[in-house]
């Protein structure tokens, strides 16, 4: 079942690319921006999460934390941070605990790789409600960034 718009969102613990445990539930108060991306190094989530960097102060304007999230070791994000300068956190969810919680998962994606996070993005509101979400199928299409900001913004 996928999830939907008004639900509590599931929450998760994954480690960011510094190795340091991250738990959603510490994000009380805040709003949330969750990115998920299929695998670092690659041309589509490169663009999106350069775009990401690059917008950064508009999430932090409306006191929204942003996350990315993928399968990728935290040691491969950390890389992927650094040749990018990524001014956010990555996180790892290598067990694909979080992926799967937020349906945002293939069961087999290219070249038969099973178990990788699907290009999805979600608004989490400051109580943990999610307010928008998308999951995308293609891996390669692109987030709707506009939908995502328009709800981000109604949020205050």
């Amino acid at each position: 079942m996928a999830i939907e718009i008004g639900q509590q969102a599931p929450l998760f613990s994954l480690k960011d690319s510094d190795k340091n445990l991250v738990n959603l539930a510490d994000c009380k108060g805040k709003n949330v921006v969750l990115l998920f991306f299929p695998a670092a190094f690659t041309g589509t989530c490169t663009k999106e999460l350069c775009q990401t960097r690059d917008e950064l102060s508009y999430y932090n304007d409306l006191n929204a934390t942003v996350f990315g999230i993928s399968v990728d070791m935290p040691f491969t994000l950390a890389k992927f941070k650094e040749m990018n300068n990524y001014n956010f956190t990555l996180l790892s969810d290598f067990n694909k605990e979080a992926s799967t919680a937020y349906q945002a998962i293939y069961d087999l994606w290219i070249h038969g790789l099973k178990g990788v996070s699907k290009r999805a993005s979600f608004v989490i509101d400051k109580d943990g409600i999610v307010r928008y979400a998308e999951v995308l199928e293609d891996a390669g299409a692109y987030p709707n960034f506009d939908a995502l900001k328009g709800a981000l913004s109604k949020l205050g």
